[in-house]
């Protein structure tokens, strides 16, 4: 049961920043935006990680993040090795998908990216910044890319308080990180306190980007 919980609340909390994305970039707008290729190419390097993770039976020791374990390279890798057998990697790979496709959208393709490589490597330094154990903040367990796309979803959640023209879009951005500290103070959920990062982060970057997207007469 407390599986189960853990899950759905996880899923709940996905759902509801997918939810301040969509507001974000305008449903009505999907059918007439380009196809964003950097999204296509971040979900092909994904299922590429999976092909290789079940072709290679020690790609999970050489390619994993595990703090005991030594290499630079670790920190992305990991991103793209998935611990949740079939169906989690399943979840994972098309979770990405779509919050990759609606973030190269609303950032562009090359900050989606630098997102989303943030969301894959930063969550750990400020774990120690705050002085919090990183094995039980980082969702990834030391694979898997949940904590990464939970990161980047949550960068558009910051945007949507910042950009949002109604009370009722900020209170659903809002939503976002209150739901995601609720997670992490009541089941100790990773994918929640990795949510608040990428809020704030995504706060700070809209902040920078809309006066320089204004002074270009780029539309938002």
């Amino acid at each position: 049961m407390d599986v189960l919980l853990f899950n759905v609340t996880t899923a709940a909390l996905l759902v509801l920043m997918f939810t301040c994305a969509r507001t974000l970039v305008g449903p009505e707008t999907a059918g007439r935006r380009p196809i964003p290729w950097s999204a296509v190419g971040l979900t092909a390097v994904a299922v590429a990680g999976v092909a290789i993770q079940a072709s290679w039976h020690g790609a999970m020791a050489a390619l994993d993040a595990d703090p005991s374990k030594t290499g630079w390279w670790r920190g992305v890798t990991s991103v793209f090795m998935q611990n949740g057998g079939v169906s989690g990697a399943a979840w994972n790979i098309v979770t990405l998908a779509v919050i990759a496709v609606l973030a190269a959208w609303f950032w562009s393709g090359p900050l989606m990216l630098a997102l989303f490589l943030a969301g894959a490597l930063l969550p750990e330094h400020i774990d120690a910044l705050l002085g919090l154990a990183s094995d039980s903040t980082d969702p990834r367990n030391f694979a898997g890319s949940s904590g990464a796309t939970y990161f980047l979803a949550a960068t558009l959640a910051g945007a949507l308080l910042l950009r949002a023209r109604a009370p009722k879009e900020r209170l659903l951005a809002l939503a976002a990180p209150a739901l995601g500290l609720a997670l992490w103070f009541a089941q100790d959920n990773g994918h929640g306190l990795v949510a608040v990062y990428g809020f704030a982060v995504g706060a700070l970057v809209w902040a920078v980007v809309r006066p320089l997207r204004q002074g270009r007469a780029v539309p938002a």
